[in-house]
């Protein structure tokens, strides 16, 4: 294993041009991240409407979905991970995890966790992307090491891709032929989809929080500086997980959806005009359109979720 830069000579260009690199495998494996989660919630909910008679347009509406977006949606989140800073990502990640957390206390008074693991896209590219900055942060072959984390995460996002097709086109015909291994394997556990991805989203969190949490403290000179910016933080976000929980009950519709991720990062635009940087307010305003990107790419599975 070599470093890809180790030959050349010592310019800055270069070096800022293997930063650029850096970013963008980051985000890369972010996507990927991203794309194997709503490639397995769309086999799961696929599944669902298939077996209630009631709900035969919403599979239509689920199988109706244009396959050539799917590689559009992660060019573009790809490019959003990479121009985030992983101050904000890092804060993206902390204000999602609290709000995971209060909303999987409450899944017994009706609230629906298909459609928590499609608020979490643009989180969980940013926790990915978090992890990836703090473990390799001083590594001698980072660039090395964010080239295989690529192809990995490619190949799961290729997999999950073409799994997601095969059930839209087949699995109806298969699973009433019986003949397809996958097919099978699927008719007799995919009840347990939900359980995998949260068991894999709540193990990559807890590292993406461990992650943000050193990524913002790094920037702090003294303990009275980070006190007075994780504590009207603090009170920032505890404000925000109780407005999160009161709004499902006032309306079930999908406008709140897009509500909230407004009043989540108007909240955090704020937060950072006081206690953070220039860099930092643009930053939020680039994870609002990731935000909204993947919430406007995640509609039709949003909606057959609230009809759950």
């Amino acid at each position: 294993m070599f470093s890809l830069g180790s030959w050349l000579p010592a310019l800055p260009g270069l070096a800022w041009g293997w930063a650029l690199l850096d970013a963008l495998l980051q985000g890369l494996v972010g996507a990927c991240a991203v794309s194997v989660l709503c490639s397995l919630l769309k086999v799961y909910l696929y599944i669902q409407c298939l077996n209630n008679p009631e709900r035969q347009a919403e599979k239509e509406a689920i199988r109706a979905q244009r396959w050539v977006l799917e590689l559009l949606h992660v060019v573009v989140l790809t490019a959003l991970l990479a121009l985030v800073g992983s101050r904000v990502a890092a804060l993206v990640v902390l204000e999602f995890s609290l709000r995971a957390v209060s909303t999987t206390l409450s899944l017994g008074k009706g609230a629906h966790s298909s459609q928590l693991y499609l608020l979490c896209q643009y989180s969980l590219g940013c926790g990915v992307s978090c992890g990836l900055s703090f473990l390799l942060e001083g590594a001698p072959h980072r660039t090395c090491n964010l080239l295989l984390a690529t192809g990995l995460a490619g190949l799961l996002a290729t997999y999950t891709r073409r799994l997601a097709r095969h059930v839209c086109t087949l699995y109806e015909l298969h699973s009433q032929e019986r003949y397809c291994g996958i097919c099978i394997l699927l008719l007799a556990s995919g009840h347990g989809i939900p359980q995998l991805l949260r068991n894999a989203l709540a193990v990559t969190f807890a590292v993406a929080d461990l992650a943000a949490i050193a990524l913002i403290n790094r920037d702090f000179l003294s303990t009275a500086e980070a006190i007075r910016f994780w504590t009207p933080l603090t009170i920032c976000y505890t404000l925000l997980v109780i407005h999160m929980q009161e709004e499902p009950r006032q309306s079930s519709g999908g406008q709140p959806v897009y509500q909230t991720v407004l009043v989540r990062m108007g909240s955090l635009f704020i937060l950072l005009l006081t206690v953070g940087r220039w860099t930092d307010v643009l930053h939020v305003l680039i994870s609002l359109l990731g935000e909204l990107w993947c919430l406007l790419r995640a509609g039709v599975m949003l909606a057959v979720c609230r009809q759950q």
